[in-house]
């Protein structure tokens, strides 16, 4: 397989777009999101500064209310270096907030997550495939294969109140 660098995580104007959800949580429209997209609050690890990181949910659990995401620039993902630090300390999702416990999902639970959101996340396949080929700098096929290589290199984390 054609292996490629992997992008860096966004900058400039697209890390501004990227962005523009936590103005939304701000002005308490997060419930307009519903159980799509989560706000992640976290402190830096080396400077201590608290971040407010837009996500979106691949999975949602209503009984246990954990919502599931992918850290979708892998290890160089500075959000989640904080989190399994245990520095994550809110969580905005719908219109609640609430202190976190985190967990970093299984690889066969992973696969079965992720492979349920590409068949019901409402996004076409072609799209989803093209964005994660992207990120992971090789072509993503959408096979079970392809799918584990996906989640090894692309953590899903569960976040639940504590």
């Amino acid at each position: 397989m054609n292996q490629k660098r992997a992008p860096r995580p966004p900058a400039g104007i697209l890390r501004w777009l990227l962005h523009l959800p936590v103005h939304a949580f701000h002005a308490r429209l997060g419930f307009l999101f519903g159980h799509r997209f989560l706000m992640l609050v976290h402190r830096g690890r080396k400077s201590g500064r608290i971040f407010e990181t837009p996500l979106e949910v691949v999975h949602y659990d209503r009984d246990s209310r954990e919502a599931v995401v992918m850290a979708g620039w892998g290890s160089r993902t500075q959000w989640l270096h904080n989190a399994e630090a245990g520095l994550a300390t809110e969580i905005w999702i719908g219109s609640s907030r609430f202190v976190p416990a985190v967990r970093r999902l299984g690889l066969d639970e992973a696969q079965k997550v992720f492979e349920h959101y590409e068949r019901h996340s409402g996004l076409p396949r072609r799209l989803v495939r093209r964005v994660l080929s992207r990120l992971l700098g090789w072509r993503y096929d959408g096979s079970p294969e392809g799918r584990r290589r996906v989640v090894e290199q692309l953590p899903l984390i569960g976040f639940r109140p504590a």
